[in-house]
């Protein structure tokens, strides 16, 4: 089972040892996780020290390494150098893709993204009936910037008309971002199994960007969180508690039509590589929507 792991205790140590991703104190273990286990490992504590033989023993399992800033947003990402047997001819599919080929797809990507705001407005009890127009409105590369149109209705009916999103915010911002991390560390790793380049992105392309890529892959999956971090305010959970980190780790593994989080990260990272390969936007295959009894899955991650 895929699990994500959160260091968020200062001075901890982590080490290798026998297929363990060891956690030490003052040389005495604290914990121990086998390393086939893990997904991600995540970074916000401050002094925190690692064995390069830990590093190298992730790295052949395809695990994402990530530090955190004090908003609980990455800034630096280790990652493999191999992921899949066709990586070069796959990289070099993606580095050549045409604008026409990434605005088609961009496309595919914010019509998906839209489709899952609506279902979680609808699961909230909100009407989303304006979504699906705005979901058929949107162009090859998404040129009228529906993505921020649908944004400007989605954040008020779903937080509140007071609500703003703000990466540096102490409030609810923070949960979005440590949630968001949790999701777009999946989609890296997800990625880079699919012999992709995470800093080479369809649309995100800013030059410093290591994620470019995974970026854009979590764009349909950001409501998940967004229905989460709702669910933990409703609970009096209005910071990134301990408890909080729990229910968003646990996020990967909620099931979804015919998969689970990860399952869908996967599939559409390997799709993604097969449309960079055959030049057809057709060929990603995006998760589809939740349904209200899938989104009720969410109330078994809470506190």
């Amino acid at each position: 089972m895929d699990r994500i792991v959160d260091i968020a205790t200062d001075g901890r140590h982590l080490s290798a040892y026998r297929g363990f991703l060891i956690v030490s104190e003052d040389r005495a273990e604290v914990g121990r996780i086998p390393l086939d286990d893990v997904a991600a490992v995540i970074v916000h504590a401050h002094g925190i020290t690692w064995s390069t033989n830990l590093i190298v023993a992730l790295a052949q399992r395809g695990v994402v390494m990530l530090l955190c800033g004090s908003n609980h947003a990455p800034v630096a990402v280790c990652l493999p150098l191999e992921g899949h047997h066709a990586q070069n001819s796959r990289m070099r599919a993606q580095w050549e893709a045409g604008k026409p080929l990434s605005k088609q797809l961009w496309r595919r990507i914010i019509i998906a993204k839209i489709r899952w705001q609506a279902a979680v407005l609808d699961a909230n009890g909100i009407s989303a009936s304006a979504f699906d127009l705005l979901a058929r409105r949107v162009g090859s590369g998404d040129p009228d910037n529906v993505e921020a149109q649908a944004a400007r209705r989605y954040w008020p009916l779903l937080m509140g008309e007071g609500f703003r999103r703000d990466r540096d915010a102490e409030d609810i911002n923070a949960l979005l971002n440590y949630g968001y991390t949790i999701l777009r560390s999946l989609c890296a790793r997800a990625v880079v199994a699919a012999g992709l380049h995470p800093s080479i992105g369809v649309h995100h392309a800013n030059r410093t960007n290591a994620f470019a890529l995974a970026d854009d892959l979590i764009e349909p999956f950001r409501p998940l969180v967004d229905a989460l971090a709702v669910r933990l305010l409703a609970r009096g959970v209005d910071t990134v508690t301990p408890e909080a980190k729990r229910a968003f780790a646990g996020l990967i593994a909620l099931d979804l039509p015919g998969t689970t989080v990860a399952g869908a990260a996967n599939r559409a990272a390997q799709s993604l590589a097969r449309a960079f390969e055959s030049g057809q936007a057709g060929d990603i295959i995006l998760p589809s929507p939740p349904s209200t009894l899938e989104l009720a899955g969410l109330d078994a991650l809470l506190p």
